[in-house]
């Protein structure tokens, strides 16, 4: 639904919804629908339960302080909660027992620190697949010091980042000292500044995925893993674009401090290049650390540089 305007507290699309006799947010364990985001995470409370949201622009959000919830979209790429930051954090602010997103699309969130998130992770594992992050000022952005897990597969990162902010930049994907980060069969596209995936995490594995800056603006690194660590970087396409911040390097291991080791991080079987027509000579991984990585069979276009130490 394009163009949705507020009635009152409740978007229009909501009201419609309810007048064809569909509930915008249902928990599917009850049957129960509620007129609100909030309300259906308050339902599910400390217990485990599915959130299915209907088609629409819902213009809400959620914090969700307990229990495990899993939000789900009754049609994957038809329900959008855009525009609107609880907490002045994010659409889905997570601290509860754990988490699953799938088939979202989370859009358009600002505030004013800068830091504005489709998902602000705070606490507990967290599941995302099938799901689109755009237009805001990061799409996933998580706590500090917890031991858990994110994983995310086949979801896409569009329009994304900012240094304009005094917080510092945002990211595509800013995943604090968190445990462990997966991402698999993704997508990362236009960014709008800072990095496009940026890790402090002790285990990082990214697989599978596209990093394309072509039509990036103001972007640094496609993956920046300042703190080091060890996990995989394999079969992905990375193309460097021409309007970059920081077009030094592709990849950046440990560049701020190297907080874990990288001894045996794989860099593996990835392909990349330069946009057509962009001449100059970055290199495809820059390394602070002097940990032993493992690189083999990276297939690099011209002007690449396989690898530098700094």
């Amino acid at each position: 639904m394009v163009g949705v305007v507020a009635v009152g507290a409740i978007p229009l699309a909501a009201l419609l919804a309810q007048s064809n006799g569909e509930a915008s947010f249902t928990v599917a364990e009850t049957g129960r629908g509620y007129g609100s985001l909030q309300a259906a995470v308050d339902a599910i409370g400390d217990r485990e339960g599915t959130i299915v949201i209907a088609s629409g622009n819902w213009q809400d959000c959620a914090v969700q302080s307990e229990g495990v919830i899993h939000f789900r979209a009754a049609k994957a790429g038809t329900a959008l909660l855009g525009g609107k930051a609880c907490e002045g954090k994010a659409a889905l602010v997570l601290r509860g027992r754990g988490a699953t997103v799938e088939g979202l699309v989370l859009a358009d969130i600002s505030v004013p620190d800068g830091n504005g998130a489709g998902i602000r992770l705070e606490q507990g594992p967290l599941r995302v697949s099938q799901t689109w992050f755009r237009d805001s000022q990061q799409g996933i952005l998580t706590a500090n010091g917890v031991n858990s897990e994110l994983v995310i597969d086949k979801s896409t990162f569009t329009r994304l980042g900012t240094c304009e902010n005094s917080a510092g930049c945002a990211h595509s994907i800013y995943v604090g000292d968190y445990g462990s980060l997966t991402v698999t069969r993704s997508r990362f596209e236009q960014g709008t500044g800072g990095h496009y995936l940026k890790s402090r995490t002790a285990r990082t594995v990214i697989e599978d995925c596209s990093f394309d800056d072509s039509n990036g603006r103001a972007t640094n690194y496609l993956i920046d893993l300042p703190n080091g660590g060890t996990g995989a970087i394999r079969r992905n396409w990375f193309v460097q674009g021409r309007d970059k911040e920081n077009w030094s390097t592709m990849i950046a291991i440990g560049a701020e401090s190297a907080n874990y080791s990288s001894d045996g991080l794989v860099i593996a079987d990835n392909e990349a290049r330069l946009a057509p027509g962009l001449s100059r000579n970055p290199a495809f991984v820059a390394d602070w650390t002097g940990d032993s990585l493992v690189m083999d069979n990276n297939r690099l276009g011209t002007g690449i540089r396989a690898f530098e130490t700094r």
